[in-house]
């Protein structure tokens, strides 16, 4: 059996009042656990409790209920030994930006205990394995943001942690920046065996990345299993049709009801969106219905289960739409 890294159970945490707004339930008895040597991707859009439950597994805050371990110690009773024992990459840059490569990571060595002769040594093996030994010289602040990330990331690893926590690690980097960092993760678990929590509200990250996805949504995990698990469990294709005007009078959505083998119908602007038994028969069905109508439709696509298919039967709302709203 094997051996869990990180286990939480049932965590509540409400934040104050403000001025004129009422207490925000951020953590509603959120529960997960963590085989060690595997990624679990944290995936909800903003607000739905991702940092908070960092926070709290970091020992940066403190749960009002509920208890977590990580890597076998109680972050409230074990709290020093839970902070020895972890890397945390947060959302914004860690490192001193006046500082170069080299001395950020010797620095974070030294806090954590290592010997200048063996911070040394560890900074310059990072610096290579994150492809950064021609720039460990010069001031963070000349970096690009994959290049400030990635250091980032080797800060978190300058004392081996047992667990590595990354908060929302690639906002804000391109695309070729982002797939470099995933695969330094995917290497971080698949070929050195560390756990890693990742928390994305990027559907293609948790799908890419996640050996084991939990799904968030108001402070609890709504489902749980590897994205492929989550993604087999509906049946069916998913059929999406991009509108010509948007559906302002609900006229499209009830067509669509009425169409047998069409289900979990959403209509968001311009854009429609159902499940269906079998898309190929499917297709003209809908295509026909919308036709006798004088609707017009621009395009038509058909595909199978996606996270996002998966979020939308869970919560009734598409997480695209949830994100913006956010």
């Amino acid at each position: 059996m094997a051996t869990h890294a990180l286990e939480a159970a049932d965590l509540v945490k409400t934040y104050p009042a403000g001025r004129k707004k009422p207490p925000l339930r951020a953590l509603d008895g959120l529960s997960v656990s963590v085989p060690e040597g595997v990624v679990l991707g944290l995936l909800g859009p903003n607000g739905a409790g991702k940092s908070t439950t960092v926070k709290i597994l970091t020992t940066l805050s403190r749960a009002d209920s509920g208890s977590a371990r990580v890597a076998g110690y109680d972050v409230n009773r074990e709290s020093d030994q839970v902070r020895h024992a972890i890397g945390y990459v947060p959302q914004k840059a860690s490192s001193d930006p006046m500082a170069t490569g080299m001395e950020n990571l010797v620095l974070s060595g030294r806090i954590f205990g290592l010997s200048r002769q063996d911070a040394v040594q560890r900074a310059r093996d990072l610096l290579e394995r994150f492809g950064l030994s021609d720039h460990g010289d010069r001031p963070v602040r000349t970096y690009s943001g994959g290049m400030q990330r990635k250091l980032d990331v080797a800060l978190g690893l300058v004392h081996r942690p047992k667990v590595l926590f990354l908060d929302e690690p690639t906002t804000g980097l391109d695309p070729e920046a982002r797939a470099d960092l995933w695969n330094e993760v995917l290497r971080l678990s698949g070929q050195e065996g560390l756990t890693v929590l990742l928390t994305t509200h990027y559907l293609e990250e948790a799908d890419r990345l996640a050996g084991q996805l939990a799904i968030v949504d108001h402070g609890r995990i709504v489902a749980e299993g590897t994205p492929e698990e989550l993604k087999a469990g509906l049946r069916g294709d998913s059929v999406q049709v991009e509108l010509v005007d948007p559906d302002t009078d609900g006229t499209v959505r009830s067509l669509l009801a009425q169409l047998p083998g069409i289900d979990e119908v959403l209509v968001e602007g311009n854009s429609l969106r159902a499940r269906v038994d079998r898309g190929a028969t499917a297709v003209p069905e809908v295509l026909g219905a919308l036709e006798d109508k004088a609707i017009p439709v621009v395009a038509v696509t058909v595909s199978r289960p996606s996270l996002d298919d998966v979020y939308l039967q869970l919560t009734g709302r598409s997480f695209r739409v949830t994100e913006e709203a956010a």
